[in-house]
């Protein structure tokens, strides 16, 4: 049980930085991708390149697909703020308002 404890990355984790936040925010999304990808589309025999081929031929699901992958934000987010890291759970909020901005962008272009 004490080797959990002294984790480096467990450490880590439990700081309270902008920088984490920042770096959670940029990685929880890719980790949502690829649950839904692994959930949704790899039991339908679809191969991961031919479903990055799908989101770049039809630029119309690229927003909705960001957006679910998003949503693995949220559950960090909360975490975060329950356990009263604040600085952590802006750095979060900031880069999920970052991927919003893209999300609009995406829906104006396509």
């Amino acid at each position: 049980m004490e080797a959990l404890t002294n984790n480096p990355l467990n450490t880590m984790l439990k700081k309270d930085n902008l920088v984490l936040g920042i770096l959670l925010g940029f990685i929880t999304p890719v980790v949502g991708m690829t649950l839904y990808y692994a959930l949704v589309f790899a039991p339908k025999g679809l191969s991961f390149p031919a479903f990055m081929q799908l989101l770049r031929t039809n630029s119309f699901l690229l927003p909705k697909f960001i957006s679910v992958s998003l949503l693995l934000n949220g559950v960090v987010f909360y975490l975060y703020t329950r356990k009263r890291r604040d600085v952590t759970a802006k750095g979060i909020f900031l880069v999920t308002m970052l991927y919003a901005i893209v999300i609009l962008l995406l829906k104006l272009i396509s």
